[in-house]
Formats: C-alpha cells, structure tokens, sequence
C-alpha cells in the first residue's frame, strides 16, 4: 500500500509552483539595449527617395530649398500687411460695388461690417483695426448719398490720408473686357510725378504699402498676370487695373523676356483719387499737408444753384424791361384796323 503523507505533498507543491515563477521571470526578463541592436539584423530601406519641390521655372534641389530657408532666416522680415476695408452706413450701390470690387483685388484684406459716419468713428475704426489684427485700413465713406470719400490708414501711429473719389467705373461694366485670375498678384506702377514732391512720395509708399500683396500669402497666387497703375495728372491719383494678356498658340507664343507681343486689357475698377488732407495719426492729428487746390462738392453745388438762381433772375428782369419799354413807346393806332369789321 501506497502510504499518503499530506505534508510532504503539500511541500512538493509548493516547490513547483516556486520553480514555475522563476522560469516565467527568466522569459519575461526585457533584453538591454545593445544586445537588441547586436541581434537584430539591419533593415535595408527599400523606400523611394525623396522627390524634389516643384516650382514654376522647374525642379528645386533641396540644396536650393535650403539656402532660402537661410536667407529668410537671417532677414528676419516677413511682410505680415493686413488691410481692413469697410464702409459707412446708407452707401450707394455704385460705391458699394466699389468698395466689393477692392475686396476681390485684394487676397489679404478683411471685410467688416458698416460702420456709422459720425464725429466719433476715428475710434471705433482703430478699435476694429486692432480686433481684426490689421495694420492699414481703407473706409468708405458716403455722404448725401452722393459724395464718396476715402480714408488710406496706417494704424495705429498713422498717417492717414483723406480722398475724394470721382469717375467711379466698376468691374461689372461691360466696356471692362479684361479678366484675370482672382488672388494673384499685380504688378504697380508708378508715374514720375510721384518723385517730385513730399507728399506725394508719402503718398507713393503708403499705396505700395496697402496695394502691395504680401508674397506667400495663404490667399494668393503666385502668378503676375496684372498690373496697378497709379498715374498723377492734374493733382489727382488715377487708378488703372490692366490684365497682361499673353497669347498661348504655338505659333505664337511669346519667349521668356519677349515684351512685343504681350498687350494690356483694362479690368477695372477704375477711379480717381483728389487728396484732401494727410494727418499725421490715424484717422486725424496734426495736418501734415492740405491741398490748395481742393473744392468740395457742395460749394460746386451751391455754384450750379447760384448759376441757375442767376439765369431766372435775367428772364425776370428781361420782362420787366420789355413792359417798361411798351409803356413809354406805345403803338400808333393803325387807320386800317377797323377795316374789315362789318357795319352795323
């Protein structure tokens, strides 16, 4: 007979269960390091290598990519230029459509919502301009539901400059045949008249400044397909937009630098700018430059008015002399009036 002893087996379990422990902690001991790198075979890379950036004049080497990402680094500038354009409140049609057209000319600007044309809008536009994080900013104002006025800002140390608009044409007119590509940016230019005087370099340098597109901008292109045209005559800024329309037949394509064939198209809008002030902060300050040679649209009116006042007045005046003379120099009786009546 087999004599069972419960101790004993009890013991002999308890020293399996101790063997079983210390095999699984031997597996599940982690390898270091260095024995992982020494075991493990290297791997080939089998992946296709990079391919290069593709640019508009062809492939870029990233030896190139490079070399402007150091030039950029060690510039240290960024044009960051952001435009806020609005309008006062009970705008024409006409000048809102102004005003829409600017918006599309204009990849890095920021529309707002009308703002009203009181003694205290100064303020409330610097606020806005903060709040949208802008650094210039282009107000439309109307006034009798006639005059366009034009506030160019830089805030929020200024200068600001005050227009009065004329010869609105828009983009929807159909004599306008031009199209370009909506984002893309233009070209501007400048006549030499800029260069003469004080003002109108300041003037010169905050257009470049608002018109300009920031290059690399998120909402642009990277095309120049049309062109600014800024020009002085008679004291006034006329603004001009022209597409550079290229023919694309093989016969006649145009050679990279080949400047005869290519002709300009006008786009629109079109306008005239008449400077009024230019303040030294912004939307006011000290009067850094007024124009002498500037009317203002309701002495023209009072002008036409007084001219038409004039011309009813000459017809009175006119009558009564007529009457006058017919009292002083009456008529002779005529001896053949009664002729022809018949007796009675």
């Amino acid at each position: 007979m087999f004599d069972f002893c419960p101790k004993t087996l009890k013991y002999n379990l308890a020293a399996v269960y101790a063997n079983r422990k210390e095999q699984k902690k031997q597996m599940g001991r982690k390898r270091k390091h260095s024995e992982t790198e020494t075991a493990a075979p290297a791997k080939k890379d089998d992946s296709a290598p990079e391919r290069p950036k593709r640019t508009l004049l062809g492939w870029k080497d990233k030896n190139e990519d490079a070399e402007e990402s150091k030039a950029k680094a060690a510039s240290g500038f960024r044009n960051k230029e952001k435009v806020l354009v609005t309008c006062s409140r009970r705008i024409s049609f006409r000048y809102r459509h102004l005003m829409l057209n600017m918006v599309s000319l204009l990849p890095h600007c920021k529309k707002d919502s009308k703002v009203e044309a009181k003694s205290s809008k100064g303020a409330t536009l610097n606020e806005l301009v903060e709040l949208k994080g802008s650094s210039s900013c282009l107000f439309f104002e109307c006034r009798k539901h006639k005059d366009l006025y034009m506030w160019m800002v830089k805030s929020p140390s200024g200068p600001s400059v005050k227009f009065l608009v004329n010869a609105v044409h828009t983009m929807e007119e159909l004599k306008l045949t031009g199209n370009h590509l909506k984002g893309s940016r233009p070209l501007l230019t400048f006549s030499s008249n800029f260069d003469k005087d004080v003002h109108w370099k300041l003037l010169k340098e905050m257009l470049t400044q608002v018109f300009g597109i920031p290059k690399e901008h998120r909402k642009s292109k990277p095309y120049h397909d049309h062109v600014f045209a800024f020009s002085i005559v008679d004291d006034h800024i006329w603004f001009r937009n022209y597409q550079i329309s290229v023919p694309h037949n093989e016969a006649d394509k145009v050679a990279r630098g080949g400047l005869d064939k290519m002709t300009l198209v006008e786009v629109g809008p079109r306008f005239c700018l008449n400077p009024i002030k230019i303040f030294g902060g912004s939307f006011g300050g000290p009067t850094l430059y007024e124009n002498p040679f500037y009317v203002s649209p309701n002495q023209i009116r009072a002008l036409e008015k007084r001219n038409k006042a004039g011309k009813f007045a000459k017809k009175i005046k006119a009558k009564t002399r007529r009457k006058r003379h017919e009292l002083s120099n009456p008529l002779e009786p005529d001896e053949f009036a009664d002729m022809w009546k018949d007796d009675e």
